[in-house]
């Protein structure tokens, strides 16, 4: 009995969220127009599928904990589901929350390290082991996964990523983000067909799940 309850509850609860959702894309009518060319290209941070039917793409802060939570307990499953299928790509997008700090210096460590062929090793990272972020920190993440130390010093004190970083910040403003994480799931062939899905937070699984499964039914078939 206590545990039909509890399913009830939390299917009540994933409702409501489900409606919320729909209420926010509602409100946010004009974010269709604001997922640009840019927004959904592939500049070297995509994980899944390049022709996969549906985009996941995903606005963060590599010092955020509602981030990091997604990092750990949402990603692994959105990854086996769907990216390790061929059914959804991923995309990252930065959205540091202060002009300077932490937030902005790891994203650019993860930039630099992409400089080298490799982003997603500096970005998991990141997100993974003890959560320190200095400069010491981020110095030891480069050895440990390879980096020419002296090209990755140089990059990260030229700074010339942060342009390119606050472009992706800019984008996730328009979409109607003003804190992280934030995720926009759209028709990877572009907007139009259907309108985006912005999910604003480090919601559960089953709301990724719902909402990603949607999608997919409205994806003509051949192409899923």
């Amino acid at each position: 009995m206590q545990k039909a309850r509890g399913d009830r509850s939390e299917l009540g609860i994933i409702l409501t969220i489900t409606f919320c959702l729909f209420t926010f894309a509602f409100c946010l009518s004009g974010a269709a127009a604001q997922v640009t060319d840019r927004v959904v290209h592939d500049d070297g941070r995509m994980r899944g599928n390049p022709k996969a039917p549906i985009t996941l793409i995903e606005y963060s802060d590599f010092t955020c904990g509602f981030c990091y939570r997604f990092f750990q307990e949402t990603w692994p499953r959105i990854r086996a589901q769907y990216i390790e299928t061929g059914k959804v790509r991923f995309l990252y997008r930065d959205f540091p929350r202060a002009f300077q700090g932490p937030g902005l210096e790891t994203a650019l460590a993860a930039r630099c390290a992409g400089d080298q062929g490799r982003y997603w090793q500096m970005h998991d990272r990141l997100f993974g082991g003890d959560r320190r972020l200095g400069p010491a920190d981020i110095e030891r993440h480069a050895k440990g996964i390879g980096l020419d130390l002296a090209a990755f010093s140089k990059c990260l004190q030229q700074a010339y990523h942060t342009d390119a970083i606050f472009r992706d910040r800019d984008d996730g403003v328009r979409l109607g983000f003003r804190g992280t994480p934030g995720f926009v799931l759209v028709r990877t062939e572009g907007p139009g067909k259907e309108p985006p899905i912005v999910i604003p937070g480090a919601f559960p699984f089953e709301v990724f799940e719902e909402q990603i499964d949607r999608l997919l039914g409205a994806v003509p078939k051949g192409r899923g």
